[in-house]
């Protein structure tokens, strides 16, 4: 996936019914995370049984959805039960993605380069 660095990704998380498309998955974005689904950022839900995900971002002109379905595991969130959502990094959301335990792996640190 390529997303920009600055990208700001929010993960829902309570379980979303995978039958939404745009119009239903952008009237969550309003009423349940409480944000703008025109602003760029990316929104990331789940089913119930945690093995489809969807992302909805808008794209210059237009909203983008980004689906997979796991054949076999689920996706890994953090135990959070008090938050609607929570805020994830673009390295994150691919371990999430991808379908593994990403908040265990390390973030890569970045370097400080001022010239080559």
């Amino acid at each position: 996936m390529m997303f920009m660095a600055d990208c700001k990704v929010f993960l829902c998380t309570a379980p979303v019914d995978m039958r939404k498309s745009y119009e239903g998955l952008s009237a969550l974005t309003q009423g349940v995370l409480c944000a703008n689904p025109l602003s760029g950022h990316l929104f990331v839900f789940l089913n119930s049984k945690r093995n489809r995900i969807k992302m909805l971002y808008w794209n210059l002109n237009g909203f983008c959805i980004t689906q997979k379905r796991l054949e076999k595991g689920r996706f890994h969130i953090p135990n959070v039960s008090c938050e609607v959502s929570i805020a994830l990094t673009i390295y994150q959301l691919n371990g999430l993605f991808q379908g593994i335990e990403w908040e265990k792996i390390p973030a890569p640190k970045e370097l400080p380069y001022q010239y080559v």
